[in-house]
């Protein structure tokens, strides 16, 4: 695959400001107020993306003059829906209907969808700016594109949402989207320093995005705030918006879960939980320790053989098709996992189904899990995204995660903290996280 295309038209320099680091809601409200024109955001967010993506690449496409133009005509209209005005960057497997999606893949080259996925469609109704296409993993699976941590160059961003995260943390654009069938939203946005939230299952319509596994795939959002992530989500779903300016009455009861594979994450991560958890408990929350039951455990392989056993078959045009155009990772995985038993694979739902039933019953006297969001830093180099360990179960269980930037490791990059919620208690699990996160800070 050729590299990111960073501009398909010049366009005129503008004046470096900072309102490039403006938070989402914040640029909203000051655009609903008269304060701010998109025009002048969408030009700060396009200078960023100009200066920095030669480095970073996070982008594979995007078109500044009809960016430019979105924000224009939405600063004639004036300022109308939950996002007026506020650009939004959307991984490469989300169909667009005025831009190529190409799934990181040469098959897909010269794609135009004739129709824009229903997340896209809905945030341009809602007034958001589509300012363009972030890089992704060869098909949201685990082949990775070019993007760079913007932290440091020499380290992996994550992935598979790789160009979001480092989009969103390098200041590119305040929102954007992702997907997680692993932990490919939650697992960048740690690695990147940001927050990511991956909503309960199926919360945001699915509708033009390229499917990988149809049972786990969650399209989920990043940004640098909780009220953005949260926003953006309402806006697309109408899930209930936390009333973030209000106080919540006390503090969570917590349970810190440190998972079986506890001994697999490295000791930064230790240290950043335990410390995470001191100072939670500081602020007053109730925190005592959590276990997942034993035949939990097995949900971690179960996830990864659900995944294969799906994406063999989502991606079965491909492989008889283009086999030659896959990347050889891909092309055996895709062969091997063909012939996974329809009975193993029958048998990792059955079990998944009676943990999802389980699951609620013990958060009996706790509010929301503490748990670590990835293993570590990012890793250096980028022939890898990372490891997806410490969020598969999640995934799998269906339930929302939400990632918060919490310290540094040894290497000097970002190391994050995840809570995890009931099944479609977001609004609880949000509200909450923006408690931590200001406790956290």
């Amino acid at each position: 695959m050729p590299g990111p295309i960073l501009f398909a038209i010049t366009s005129p320099r503008h004046i470096m400001t900072d309102l490039n680091r403006l938070s989402a809601a914040e640029a909203a409200r000051r655009i609903a107020a008269g304060k701010l024109t998109s025009e002048a955001l969408v030009a700060a967010c396009l200078d960023r993306i100009r200066e920095r993506d030669p480095q970073v690449q996070a982008w594979v496409h995007c078109d500044p003059e009809a960016a430019l133009a979105q924000a224009r005509a939405i600063d004639r209209a004036g300022a109308r829906g939950l996002l007026a005005g506020v650009p939004v960057g959307f991984k490469d497997v989300i169909d667009t209907a005025d831009m190529p999606t190409r799934y990181n893949s040469p098959i897909y080259r010269d794609h135009r969808p004739r129709t824009d996925a229903a997340c896209v469609a809905m945030v341009r109704h809602e007034g958001g700016i589509v300012l363009g296409k972030t890089v992704t993993t060869e098909f949201a699976s685990r082949m990775p594109g070019p993007t760079r941590n913007p932290h440091n160059l020499a380290h992996t961003p994550g992935g598979s949402s790789s160009g979001s995260a480092a989009a969103v943390a390098d200041f590119m654009t305040p929102l954007a989207f992702g997907t997680q069938t692993g932990g490919s939203t939650v697992r960048p946005a740690a690695y990147c320093g940001i927050t990511g939230y991956k909503p309960s299952f199926g919360t945001i319509n699915r509708s033009g995005l390229k499917a990988l596994a149809e049972s786990l795939d969650t399209i989920g959002v990043m940004a640098r705030t909780v009220e953005d992530c949260a926003l953006l989500v309402h806006a697309v779903s109408a899930r209930a918006l936390p009333g973030f300016s209000s106080k919540p009455p006390g503090a969570p009861r917590i349970g810190l879960c440190r998972t079986p594979r506890w001994k697999e994450a490295a000791a930064d991560t230790h240290a950043i939980l335990e410390n995470a958890a001191s100072t939670l408990a500081k602020r007053g929350a109730r925190l005592r320790d959590f276990d997942l039951p034993e035949d939990f455990d097995r949900l971690y392989e179960e996830q990864l053989l659900i995944m294969n056993f799906e994406a063999a078959r989502a991606l079965a045009y491909e492989r008889f098709n283009h086999p030659g155009l896959l990347s050889t990772y891909l092309r055996e995985k895709l062969e091997e996992h063909w012939h996974t038993p329809r009975a193993a694979y029958d048998a990792a739902m059955h079990h998944a189904r009676q943990c999802r039933a389980v699951f609620p019953a013990l958060f009996e006297g706790v509010d929301i899990l503490l748990t670590p969001s990835a293993p570590g830093e990012a890793p250096k180099g980028i022939d890898s995204t990372g490891n997806s360990l410490f969020n598969r179960n999640w995934t799998l269980l269906g339930v929302p995660c939400v990632t918060l930037p919490a310290g540094s490791g040894s290497l000097g990059l970002p190391i994050g903290v995840q809570l995890v919620g009931r099944y479609d208690g977001d609004a609880q699990l949000l509200t909450w996280a923006e408690w931590a996160r200001q406790a956290l800070e």
